[in-house]
């Protein structure tokens, strides 16, 4: 289902139009995106979680 809600980037606001009525931005969703255990990209959005210790 896609979600109505949408926030403008740009100032902030929460609208359910495609653009911001306040300043003409284009809105994006207002929900993150869901979770996943299996998560193919995890590595590289969180890439100090991932990172291999170096013995110096």
């Amino acid at each position: 289902m896609k979600s109505l809600i949408s926030k403008c980037p740009k100032c902030g606001s929460y609208t359910m139009e495609g653009a911001c009525p306040k300043c003409s931005t284009k809105t994006v969703s207002a929900h993150p995106a869901k979770y996943s255990p299996d998560d193919k990209y995890a590595r590289y959005r969180n890439p100090l979680a991932y990172r291999e210790e170096k013995n110096t």
